[in-house]
């Protein structure tokens, strides 16, 4: 009991204490076990729930949905980038160490006060997969989704509440810069075929993910080594763990998808020109001893034979193709 007794009177001390009052009262804030329950009913409700409920329903038709929701994003994601600029970035903030402006004075709510809205829009962005599911795109619904989207409300309810600017809002200023790209990406999207035509920079948004999380990483672990503001260094910790452990999964996801994903539709169709091309080296089973099967004419049936020389060759192609790509 006593053990149970100190763990508790340790933890409100954090809570109560250690944290910023200015933030302690606001929605969310009090305690992180909110925040990871919601993220918690998010992974089961887009992994297990959800599939279930649309299991024997026809995919919902979201096209207009998708539009308002990605260009409301944009419009969200540009405004919480204006606010880190003009309330911190662009108004004397440090690249190298940047400390939290703990006071209520204009300038330093305002940027606590973005800080909490950028929180608010790790939520906002769990519709991105809420609608996938709602589509049955359950191939977009990957675990590099899931934990990206899961993990980051979790994530930045710390900074809020121990942190709200100063360094840490590095992560967030950059964020929201590529957020920005991403949603209009989206919204363009979904208006259909002929704009699609002109999405052809999809996979640099992926590399510009990753370049993201590398100047997170060099950002924050800067102060491992020259931290003169004397910012909390369990931060700097917190947030290049984070990007780095982001910018592999990231890579790993550009590596699948661009790579080996290129790769194996190139080598299927090679595979079937060579074949196509190539009648003569499929074997013909109506070959028996070197000879056609003949009709009454005593002439060999063309046709039965080239049609199940195709069909030999076709299913060959088949096999090979998704054989090579299952084993990759």
């Amino acid at each position: 009991m006593e053990l149970i007794t100190n763990v508790h009177q340790g933890w409100r001390y954090l809570m109560d204490e250690l944290s910023d009052p200015r933030t302690r009262d606001w929605p969310l804030m009090s305690s992180p076990f909110p925040t990871i329950a919601i993220s918690l009913c998010y992974a089961y409700g887009v992994k297990v729930l959800g599939p279930r409920l649309m299991e024997n329903r026809k995919p919902f038709e979201l096209r207009k949905v998708l539009i308002v929701y990605n260009f409301l994003q944009v419009l969200f994601s540009t405004w919480l980038f204006y606010e880190a600029c003009v309330s911190g970035w662009l108004a004397g903030y440090s690249l190298r160490c940047q400390p939290v402006d703990y006071s209520r004075s204009p300038m330093a709510m305002r940027m606590a006060s973005g800080c909490w809205w950028y929180y608010f829009s790790k939520f906002t962005e769990f519709f991105d997969t809420i609608f996938f599911v709602m589509r049955k795109r359950y191939d977009q619904v990957s675990t590099l989704h899931v934990i990206h989207h899961g993990i980051m409300p979790a994530s930045v309810w710390w900074g809020v509440k121990f942190t709200p600017g100063g360094h840490s809002s590095f992560f967030g200023l950059l964020n929201t810069f590529v957020h920005i790209f991403m949603y209009t990406y989206y919204m363009l999207a979904a208006m259909g075929p002929k704009v699609q035509k002109y999405l052809w920079w999809k996979k640099y948004l992926t590399v510009l993910q990753m370049i993201q999380f590398i100047f997170v990483m060099g950002h924050a672990f800067q102060l491992l080594i020259w931290n003169e503001c004397n910012y909390p260094i369990a931060f700097a910790y917190f947030i290049g763990a984070h990007a780095v452990m982001f910018y592999f999964l990231f890579s790993n996801f550009y590596k699948q998808a661009y790579t080996v994903r290129k790769q194996a539709k190139k080598a299927k169709a090679e595979q079937m020109a060579l074949t196509n091309g190539n009648l003569e080296s499929v074997p013909n089973k109506n070959l028996a001893n070197g000879h056609a099967e003949t009709v009454g004419n005593g002439k060999p049936d063309f046709y039965q034979t080239i049609d199940k020389t195709v069909g030999d060759s076709y299913s060959t192609t088949r096999h090979r193709a998704y054989v090579g790509f299952g084993s990759n």
